[in-house]
This record gives C-alpha cells, sequence and structure tokens, in this order.
C-alpha cells in the first residue's frame, strides 16, 4: 500500500497521464503476447491483456479503462486468423471474446469502486494530517505559554520575598529596637520596684527574643548575604543556624575560589539547599547531613546527602516519574528547568539514606527570556 498510493496519485494528477498510462499498459501487454506467438500461436489470445486490463482499471479510471479493453480487444485480433475470424469464427474464439469482455467488465467496474474508496482515503487522511498537525501546534504554543507563565509567577515570589524581608528589618525592626530601650530606661527608673522591675525585664527579654526571631525569619526569606557576600557566606550561615536549631550534623563542603556565580543561580542553589535540607529534618531521621558544592568552567553541582531511612521503591518510582510528590520537589524541578539543569534522588533502599544532586549550567540564558528563576517557596525548616 506504500507503494501502490503515490503510484496512484501520481497517476492520476492530469487526464492525459491516466490515458497515457492505459494505452502503454495495454500496448506492453500486446507486445508480449507477440513475444509468445511462437509458443502459444492462435490460442488463448487475450492470456496477456488481464493484467493491462486490472492496472488501467485501479489506476486510471474509468474511460481510459474502456479504451484500453477496447484497444486490447482490437489488437488481439492480430494473434487470430483472419480466416476463422472474419469469415468462420469458431465457438471457441468467440466464447474467448465475450469472456474477455465480460471479466473486463467486472474488472473495471471493481477497479473504480476502488480507486474511487482510496481516493478518498487518502483526501481523508490528509485531512486527519492536517488536523494533528495544527493540534501538535496548538499544543506546543500552550506549553510553551504555561512555562513562561510559571517563570514569570517565580519572579514575582522572589522579588515578593525580598520586599518583606526588606520591610520587616527596617520598619519592624527598628520599632523594636526603639520599644527595647524605652524598656531599659523604664527598668532603669524603677529599679526599686522589685515586681515592677522584674516584669519589666521580661517584657524587654520576650522583646528581645521577638527581635531576634524577626531578623531570623527575615534572613531566611531571603539572606542579606546572598546578595552582598555570596553563595558561600550565605550558606555557611543558613547551614550553621540549621544544625543548631534541628541538632543534626550539617557539614558544608565549599571549594576556595568558588568565585560568584549570577544572581539566578545564586539564589537556586541556596533554595536547594534550604529545601533539601528541611526535607531531611522532617522525613529522613537522619542525624547527619553534607553539602557538597562544585564547579567546572559550563556547570555547577549542588549534591546534598543524609544518613536517614531512604526511600522505598514505590515512592522513588513516584518521584521519578514526577508523579504525586510534593510540592518542594516540583518546585526545585521547575526551577532547574527554567535554568536549563537536572535534578536527580538517589536512594539504596530503606534505611540506606538519600543523595540528591542538581546540575546548573553557569551559561543561562538570558533573564528576560527564561525570568528570574525561583522555586516554590521551600518550608523555612527548623
Amino acid at each position: 500500500m506504500d507503494v501502490l498510493g503515490p503510484l496512484s496519485a501520481g497517476i492520476s494528477k492530469t487526464t492525459s497521464a491516466r490515458y497515457a498510462a492505459a494505452f502503454g499498459a495495454i500496448a506492453l501487454a500486446l507486445l508480449t503476447r507477440w513475444a509468445l506467438n511462437p509458443v502459444l500461436g492462435e490460442r488463448v489470445p487475450y492470456v496477456t491483456l488481464f493484467p493491462a486490463v486490472v492496472f488501467s482499471a485501479y489506476f486510471c479510471g474509468l474511460g481510459p479503462s474502456i479504451v484500453a479493453v477496447i484497444l486490447g480487444f482490437a489488437g488481439a485480433s492480430w494473434f487470430i486468423s483472419p480466416v476463422h475470424f472474419l469469415r468462420n469464427p469458431d465457438l471457441a474464439a468467440s466464447i474467448g471474446g465475450l469472456a474477455f469482455l465480460l471479466a473486463s467488465g467486472i474488472t473495471v467496474a471493481i477497479g473504480e469502486v476502488s480507486r474511487r474508496h482510496n481516493e478518498a482515503l487518502r483526501i481523508a487522511q490528509g485531512e486527519l494530517e492536517e488536523r494533528v498537525m495544527r493540534r501538535t501546534l496548538d499544543l506546543h504554543e500552550a506549553n510553551q505559554s504555561l512555562g513562561e507563565l510559571t517563570a514569570r509567577l517565580l519572579e514575582l515570589q522572589d522579588d515578593e520575598r525580598r520586599r518583606i524581608a526588606r520591610e520587616l528589618h527596617d520598619s519592624v525592626g527598628q520599632t523594636l529596637a526603639a520599644l527595647s530601650m524605652n524598656l531599659s530606661a523604664v527598668a532603669a527608673d524603677i529599679e526599686r520596684l522589685t515586681k515592677t522591675a522584674t516584669t519589666v525585664a521580661d517584657s524587654a527579654a520576650l522583646v528581645k527574643d521577638m527581635s531576634g526571631d524577626i531578623r531570623t525569619i527575615s534572613h531566611l526569606l531571603h539572606p542579606p548575604l546572598l546578595d552582598e557576600a555570596g553563595l558561600s557566606s550565605a550558606l555557611r550561615w543558613y547551614i550553621q543556624g540549621f544544625a543548631e536549631r534541628s541538632k543534626i550534623r550539617a557539614t558544608l563542603e565549599f571549594p576556595d575560589g568558588f568565585g560568584r556565580l549570577p544572581r539566578e543561580l545564586e539564589t537556586a542553589i541556596f533554595r536547594i539547599v534550604q529545601e533539601c535540607l528541611t526535607n531531611i529534618h522532617r522525613h529522613s531521621g537522619s542525624p547527619a547531613a553534607t553539602v557538597r558544592i562544585c564547579r567546572s568552567a559550563t556547570d555547577v553541582w549542588v549534591e546534598i546527602e543524609d544518613k536517614g531511612k531512604g526511600i522505598s521503591p514505590e515512592k522513588k518510582a513516584e518521584v521519578a516519574s514526577s508523579g504525586t510528590v510534593g510540592v518542594g520537589i516540583r518546585g526545585m524541578r521547575e526551577r532547574l528547568r527554567q535554568l536549563g539543569g537536572s535534578l536527580e534522588i538517589n536512594s539504596e533502599g530503606i534505611g540506606k539514606g538519600t543523595v540528591v544532586v542538581a546540575r546548573l549550567p553557569i551559561q543561562c540564558r538570558d533573564s528576560s527570556q527564561v525570568g528570574l528563576a525561583t522555586a516554590t517557596p521551600a518550608s523555612d525548616g527548623p
């Protein structure tokens, strides 16, 4: 069918091509019968004409097929003795001629029906392929628009985190500092009143704790060290605080002379480390965690390893297939996808720990094209 379809379409382009093809088929059949004449004599004069009639009926259409039958019937008379054919035709020759005409008529009718059916199928197939192509283009455009929308949402998310962190530090932090000074002054004035002084001292301690908590939350939302001192300082500060709060032995392996990266890359690496350490504290039960950062001329690798309970084969398959995984993992995958990176989560089984490996290309696209890639907010963790 793969060969006959294009052949039929090529012959059917013009009327002259169809008639020429039918005439050529009959001529070839007559030449073949002439070549066999020394062997066959006057017997079966129509034997080579049937394939030509079938060819004309299937590929050339009704008109050329009828012409082919007439030419074939007339040409077959060359192989019958004129004495028998014109003056005293025998019964066998008459029956042979009638049988040829009857079989040719049936063949032409069947071929015409088949040819029209195949032509309708070709037209329907072409329309279907065109519709599939249009739907494919529409789907591609929808996926591209969705990716751009996701990048924009993540960019706005990181901007909002920076704004909230700045407002907490500049506004609420300053107000609490002034209140603390006022309470300290009141405590000094009423020092002789023990009970009141104790209450004021407790209040001042509460304000101090609250100020520290707000400062910690502000830094966790977006650490100033990340913009001012770079990735190394921000990660050391965060991992040290994480270890103190969670009682997990967290270590950082960061090469000397690492240098600075584009802001979107440093933000992405910090958020990935933050999300992974939070998951270790919540789910792994690991007593220790190790964060390793390394780079080449073109890529940066981030590896977070724990010694916890690991991931079951069922959960691992679910994570690998991007099924109903948590918001944090989806956020990390989307962040890395926007930057052209990749994420691997490896676990040898229950009780053997987990290793998360992220790769990011250093030469990322311009931020106006991909957006400042940000992830779903990682939980601030312990």
